[in-house]
């Protein structure tokens, strides 16, 4: 359906079935009531001088009519479903092939990781530009299986990724009810009342510290904010991809929030520099040198010794809480009797863990095994300890 399908028929069926035709139409200074008469005969008879008067010729009111109305339209019918999204691989800086060809299906989570600058973003990019070989990296991306329309491309209301940045700047002076509400009827929602009230429910979930409905998002914290705008997104975006930069900055709960969208059946892709986020995805890319390197699907074993650092990560938020709400830090030790296995060799075994004596450690063996190394003439050789090594 196009604008061009509304103008013959009646006023009286039209304003009821798109009521924000009478939305716009006021915004111009103009009055428009249900009748027998059509669109396209209510805008012939037009009066050219009330329109002279309100500053807006014919042709310009019938062109910008016909934009909103296409504009609605769109919003109003439903995407495509998005059943998988294929990654053909390309070029690397180097201009070595990537030799890779992954698929990815809502539901899933995957993990971007790799150092700065390696090619995060570029990767990110060209998800988000369905890349057809037309990019610096060379890639192509297939939407369920095939060469996608192009409306993914160029289309404004058909975008296939919502993206969430590491930095959030309001500039509406709204409230965070106003500001929902107004993304909710932008996109038709019905019920657009219990919809903001489960988002605000949602978001308040999310962050570390709640915020009234009357709060202005000029107000909220960066955390408040991208709790706010994570719960809007898996609730009220279409798009069947999300993009999120660097969660563990935000402040939140950054397991809540992807539980949320993995609830919405939306295929996230999430850069990372946390280890407890790399390993709750279910692939890993790891970039390097502007190519994907190597492709990681979680293992049996990573997911025990994930159970573990999340362990160890909610003892450290113990302390994190005794200095925010104004307590004594008594230097309090906290240990647990956790069971890990090594995800190389697959050893189990039950070791009494402390965040700080953990950390003291690793760096202990990692400056022996320096020592070790510099000590032996053809490097570290494991048969023999040196005088230097058994000294330490």
């Amino acid at each position: 359906m196009s604008y061009y399908d509304l103008l013959p028929r009646p006023l009286s069926e039209l304003l009821e079935e798109h009521p924000y035709i009478v939305d716009f139409l006021s915004s111009f200074g103009l009055e428009i009531e249900a009748g027998p008469t059509t669109l396209q005969g209510y805008l012939e008879n037009l009066d050219p001088d009330l329109l002279e008067d309100l500053g807006v010729g014919a042709e310009q009111l019938q062109q910008s009519l016909h934009d909103f109305i296409n504009g609605m339209l769109a919003l109003d019918d439903p995407l495509d479903q998005v059943n998988s999204l294929t990654l053909i691989g390309g070029f690397n800086k180097s201009g070595t092939a990537e030799n890779l060809e992954l698929t990815l299906k809502p539901g899933e989570v995957i993990c971007i990781v790799g150092p700065t600058g390696s090619g995060k973003s570029r990767l990110l990019a060209d998800i988000e530009w369905v890349a057809q070989g037309d990019t610096p990296t060379g890639r192509k991306i297939l939407i369920n299986g095939e060469v996608p329309d192009s409306k993914w491309r160029f289309s404004t209301e058909h975008k296939l990724v919502a993206q969430l940045s590491q930095n959030m700047n309001f500039v509406m002076d709204l409230s965070a009810e106003e500001f929902v509400r107004m993304h909710a009827e932008s996109r038709l929602v019905t019920e657009p009342e219990k919809k903001v009230e489960m988002i605000l429910k949602q978001a308040n979930e999310l962050a570390g510290e709640t915020f009234l409905p009357d709060t202005p998002v000029t107000s909220l914290s960066g955390g408040q904010s991208r709790a706010l705008m994570i719960a809007d997104m898996a609730c009220l975006s279409k798009s069947p991809i999300v993009l999120i930069d660097e969660i563990e900055n935000a402040g939140i709960d950054r397991k809540k929030a992807l539980d949320l969208l993995m609830r919405e059946e939306k295929i996230v892709l999430m850069a990372t520099h946390d280890p407890i986020l790399a390993l709750m995805g279910d692939k890993r890319l790891v970039i390097k040198n502007g190519g994907i390197a190597r492709i990681i699907e979680a293992s049996a074993a990573e997911r025990k010794n994930l159970i573990a650092l999340e362990e160890l990560d909610n003892r450290g938020a113990e302390p994190r809480g005794y200095f925010r709400f104004a307590n004594l830090f008594a230097g309090r030790k906290h240990r647990s009797r956790t069971r890990v296995t090594c995800s190389r060799c697959g050893a189990a075994g039950t070791r009494r863990l402390s965040l700080l004596s953990s950390a003291i450690h690793a760096a202990q063996r990692r400056e022996q095994a320096a020592r070790t190394t510099k000590s032996h003439p053809f490097g570290r050789n494991p048969g023999k300890r040196t005088k230097e090594t058994n000294n330490a």
